[in-house]
């Protein structure tokens, strides 16, 4: 039988499945009206994890889920990322974990998520222009300062974490992976060994005709949708995965959720593991 939570850290309890608010719009407007419904429904059907970013439109998602959601219920954790900024020769994003662009940018998120301390903080990038050891000892500075509780990563391989380990104590990493696409398959069996939080990005992704065939017919005999079954699947592959989908539509959010009840049988698991394939490409998120 599945588990359906999982204790970050060791301390904070969640529901494996959770949020990711990336696609929320955030401009004024009906768009944002149903961004700030889709957010309320989501801690409604049960989900205790959001996900966010400082990159998700400069810190307005942030200010949304704070709309939305504060004064927030006990149990959520919103989770946000930090070392993506707007430093690039024109103004554009590019990836920036210098000391005092971190600490900004935590300060930032603080103030539009309105919170006094950060449960989980996590590096979006590593930024391969500024020393690991000055981008994860702010984190720990700002850890001990008492303004961010845990740390965690994104997009890293198992040197990278194993390198992180070394300076700070990772409880969370954040990449993509999905059904098909298991890239980073490594990397998950480094955080299973560890007891660490692996935290799919783009955790629903489709593929070739036949993978995706393959797909459907398990959701037919099931009575589920392929997103269900791709949610499942990933429930189902290790217990320290915790998916986190993200749709800006309530009865997406709804169909999502719902897919943590889904049982996999052994024969349906076993089809499914055999249609991974490498990924194609490797999108921000």
């Amino acid at each position: 039988m599945t588990s359906h939570t999982f204790r970050i850290g060791g301390e904070l309890d969640v529901r494996r499945l959770g949020f990711g608010a990336m696609r929320l719009p955030t401009e004024p407007g009906p768009d944002r009206e149903n961004a700030l419904a889709v957010a309320r429904r989501a801690v409604e059907l049960g989900v205790t994890l959001i996900d966010t970013a400082h990159l998700y439109g400069g810190g307005a998602n942030e200010e949304l889920l704070a709309e939305a959601l504060h004064p927030y219920p006990e149990g959520l954790l919103i989770t946000t990322k930090v070392g993506v900024a707007r430093t690039g020769p024109g103004g554009e994003w590019k990836l920036d974990g210098r000391p005092a662009i971190l600490r900004e940018q935590v300060e930032q998120a603080l103030r539009r998520l309105r919170l006094e301390r950060i449960e989980l903080l996590q590096l979006h990038r590593i930024d391969p222009e500024t020393p690991l050891a000055d981008q994860l000892g702010t984190l720990r500075e700002l850890q001990t300062e008492g303004l961010v509780g845990r740390i965690g990563l994104s997009e890293v391989t198992v040197a990278d974490l194993e390198r992180a380990r070394e300076i700070i104590d990772v409880v969370s990493v954040q990449n993509r992976y999905s059904l098909l696409d298991r890239e980073h398959e490594p990397v998950l069996a480094a955080c299973e060994e560890a007891g660490i939080a692996f935290l799919p990005w783009r955790p629903v992704a489709w593929g070739e005709t036949g993978a995706d065939a393959g797909i459907a017919a398990v959701a037919a005999d099931l009575g589920a949708t392929p997103t269900q079954v791709a949610l499942a699947w990933l429930l189902d592959r290790s217990p320290v995965v915790l998916p986190i989908p993200g749709t800006a539509r309530i009865e997406h959010l709804e169909e999502n959720v719902a897919a943590a009840g889904l049982e996999l049988t052994p024969a349906h698991r076993d089809r499914l593991d055999r249609l991974g394939r490498p990924a194609d490409g490797a999108p921000t998120g």
